[in-house]
C-alpha cells in the first residue's frame, strides 16, 4: 500500500472534464491509491460510477477506496473503504469487509488515532494541516499536531486539508507522514501535470528526510 500521492476526488473542481478522464490523467501523473467521494448522487449513481472508476484503477495497479459507503465498497469490490469519526465505528467497519480489505480512519487527536489503530485501522488520514473550505480554522491541527499523532501510533499516516503544490513538500519533511491527500491540488487545472508536480514535491521530501 503506498500512500505517498492519496487523491480524493471532487467533480466540482473538474470544469467539465469526465471524471473517469480525470482519473486516468491522475493515474498518469503519478498519484499511488485513490479515494472516490460522492455525497450528492443516488446509490445506484455511485454504485455504476465505482465500477467505471475501478476499471481505471486495476490496469495500473492503484488501489481503489471508497469514502464513507462501505455497502458500495462491498459491492464493487474496491480495495477498502475510508471512515470519518461520524461513521459507523471502525471495528464494526473492520468485521464488515474483513482482514483482507484496507480501512483508513480519519483521525484529529493522539486519542482518536490511537483508538482508531486499535479497532483495525490500517492506515489514518490526520489533519487538517491547514484551514480549508470543509475544515475551517478551528478544526486545523497544524504540522505539529499531526507530527504528534504520527509518533504516537505505528500505523501509515496520511496528512489531510489544505496541502498543495507549495507546501506538499514542507509538510512531508516536517511530519514525517507516509503521504499526502488532497483534493484541488490534484483534480482542479491539469491533472496530470499537478499530480506528477505533486509526487516529486513528496519524494524529494523523502529523500531529505533519510
Amino acid at each position: 500500500m503506498d500512500l505517498r500521492l492519496y487523491a480524493v476526488t471532487d467533480r466540482s473542481y473538474l470544469d467539465g472534464i469526465d471524471l473517469i478522464d480525470a482519473v486516468e490523467q491522475a493515474v498518469r501523473g503519478g498519484i499511488t491509491i485513490i479515494q472516490l467521494r460522492e455525497k450528492e448522487i443516488s446509490s445506484r449513481e455511485f454504485y455504476e460510477l465505482a465500477l467505471r472508476v475501478k476499471k481505471v484503477t486495476r490496469r495500473k495497479n492503484i488501489p481503489l477506496i471508497i469514502n464513507d459507503r462501505v455497502d458500495i465498497a462491498l459491492a464493487v469490490d474496491a480495495d477498502g473503504v475510508h471512515i470519518g469519526q461520524e461513521d459507523l465505528p471502525a471495528e464494526v467497519v473492520r468485521r464488515l469487509i474483513g482482514p483482507g480489505k484496507i480501512l483508513g480512519v480519519s483521525a484529529g487527536t493522539v486519542e482518536e488515532a490511537i483508538k482508531a489503530q486499535k479497532d483495525g485501522a490500517d492506515y489514518l488520514g490526520v489533519g487538517a494541516a491547514y484551514p480549508t473550505p470543509t475544515k475551517p480554522e478551528s478544526c486545523a491541527i497544524g504540522i505539529e499536531g499531526i507530527k504528534k499523532i504520527k509518533e504516537a501510533i505505528g500505523i501509515p499516516v496520511v496528512a489531510i486539508g489544505g496541502i498543495t503544490r507549495e507546501n506538499a513538500y514542507e509538510v512531508m519533511l516536517k511530519t514525517g507522514v507516509d503521504g499526502i491527500s488532497s483534493v484541488s491540488a490534484v483534480f482542479a487545472g491539469d491533472v496530470e501535470e499537478n499530480s506528477r508536480q505533486l509526487l516529486e514535491s513528496i519524494n524529494k521530501a523523502i529523500a531529505d528526510r533519510s
